[in-house]
């Protein structure tokens, strides 16, 4: 039986490089790579030998004959990637396992003999970091110096992925056997630009790279987000996550309906883990604070709130298959607008709309108490907010609607429409983007510093992009060494108790 790949896919191509007969794809040499919600493996020339699983940092790969639950359907969903792309310029008939053909070898750096071994810093021990680290020490002869301005390391798998992910938390598995490499030393607790300068820094090593991320929420920009119970989804995430900087207590489930504010991955992480039952989250990730807190939780219903339709919306499939398929809790469709239910009618297999066909649709009336019974989700489209109100806190957000504007009663209000870096201590930043400035990951104005993952390229893309985002780093500043445009600079070490000293951190090997 061919494998097939499933839900908790990172798309960071370590399957593709393992299999033997190039059956997944897209590759990242292919123009959609980056541009699909997952990898998918063709049951036409899989061979089941297995090479991918065993490589997957995320245990996404299985046999389609072990599939089970809300992962059975995924053998469809591989399938129907190919359904409409020729295989090979053979012939039906002709085809034999083997017909994807490979590319020619690329070989695209250059290290001459001799060189001497680069001091590196990088900053930041998330994905895009931990890729970046990675790549110097597995194909470089660099000294790496890591460092994180929290007291552990993991970033964004540690802290943003949602606990009932374990098999995406997994790739921290991965990262985490670079920590005791001989040439990597970590330094965590240490936030550059409070602790450390950047001018300090770059005068310890040879070039710096930022994979600081993108941590701060969008706003809304409309009246009461300010209210108490209006939070951003930064604030949710790491609360779930026992983020060191978010209190326990920093959420509020005393009201029976919450409305979060848009539809991507993030949004729906929040609404599944707010609508969980406890007992299924026992043996997860979750912070011990957040588990008690759901135990005694009132909420009832969680409002996604879209701006556009079901046919645009940013969840990826994986996620939303997860969602709909879930026991004991009811996914609802509001069809106050004629334009949802058109979308979702029309929609073909295979186009996330689609996917909705199994919901539940009805026109919701707000005015209603919410619903006796299981807990639900609501999905409500073309819909956007205008304001939150109440009288010192969140009771009710307006929303537009095909009638006018309509109020959503609620008592916490959570705004997940993306995330945007933060300017950086000594680097220019884009405020308009929210990263900086840079060509390929080479800061612009500031030879030997580069910039890799979210505050490069804005937040788009899950952990696997990084990989390819890194190897783009990565290979810029191997040019620039190579070329010799990495600033002479004389080396001033800065004694590591110093930096201690600064403020209490610490030390992990």
């Amino acid at each position: 039986m061919p494998y097939a790949i499933t839900q908790t896919c990172c798309t960071d191509a370590s399957c593709v490089a393992a299999c033997p007969v190039n059956c997944i794809h897209p590759t990242p040499d292919e123009p959609d790579f980056g541009t699909t919600d997952m990898l998918y493996i063709d049951p036409r020339s899989c061979i089941d030998c297995g090479a991918c699983a065993d490589a997957c940092p995320v245990d996404a790969i299985h046999p389609v004959d072990l599939l089970s639950g809300p992962l059975e359907g995924y053998a469809e969903v591989n399938a129907e990637f190919y359904a409409d792309r020729p295989s090979s310029e053979v012939e039906e008939a002709e085809r034999t396992p083997v017909f994807h053909r490979w590319g020619p070898p690329a070989f695209d750096r250059t290290i001459p003999a001799g060189f001497p071994a680069l001091d590196v810093a990088v900053v930041g021990t998330g994905p895009a970091g931990m890729y970046a680290v990675q790549d110097l020490l597995l194909h470089t002869d660099a000294r790496v110096t890591l460092i994180d301005r929290l007291a552990v390391a993991g970033g964004l798998v540690r802290f943003g992925v949602a606990p009932d992910h374990p098999s995406t938390k997994r790739i921290g598995e991965t990262f985490a056997r670079h920590h005791g490499h001989h040439r990597l030393r970590m330094r965590l607790g240490v936030e550059v630009g409070r602790d450390v300068t950047p001018e300090e820094l770059a005068a310890q090593h040879d070039a710096v790279i930022y994979a600081v991320g993108a941590s701060e929420s969008r706003s809304l920009g409309v009246p009461g987000e300010d209210l108490p119970g209006s939070l951003p989804a930064t604030t949710v995430v790491g609360w779930y996550n026992g983020h060191p900087e978010i209190a326990p207590g920093a959420v509020d489930l005393s009201s029976g309906r919450v409305v979060v504010v848009g539809t991507g991955n993030v949004a729906l992480d929040v609404a599944r883990i707010l609508t969980a039952d406890p007992a299924d989250l026992v043996d997860t990730a979750i912070a011990g604070g957040a588990l008690e807190l759901l135990r005694g939780s009132g909420i009832r219903e969680v409002v996604l709130l879209a701006r556009r339709g079901p046919d645009t919306a940013a969840y990826t499939r994986p996620e939303i298959v997860a969602l709909l398929r879930r026991e004991g809790v009811e996914v609802v469709v509001d069809d106050a607008d004629p334009r949802t239910g058109k979308a979702i009618d029309e929609a073909v297999p295979g186009e996330h709309a689609a996917l909705l066909q199994e919901a539940r649709r009805e026109v919701v009336d707000w005015s209603a108490p919410v619903p006796e019974g299981p807990r639900r989700l609501v999905l409500r489209f073309h819909s956007s907010p205008t304001a939150i109100t109440g009288d010192g806190r969140v009771e009710a957000v307006r929303v537009t609607g095909p009638d006018g504007e309509v109020e959503i009663p609620a008592g916490m209000v959570v705004r997940a429409v993306g995330h945007r870096g933060r300017p950086l201590a000594g680097l220019p930043f884009d405020d308009a983007t929210g990263t900086v400035p840079n060509h390929e990951g080479r800061v612009e104005g500031r030879p030997g510093t580069y910039v890799v993952g979210w505050i490069k390229r804005g937040s788009t893309g899950g952990i696997g992009a990084n990989r390819t985002d890194a190897a783009e780093t990565v290979k810029g500043l191997i040019d620039d060494a190579v070329a010799g445009r990495l600033p002479n600079r004389p080396r001033r070490r800065i004694p590591l108790p110093l930096l201690g000293s600064r403020r209490r951190h610490r030390v992990a090997r």
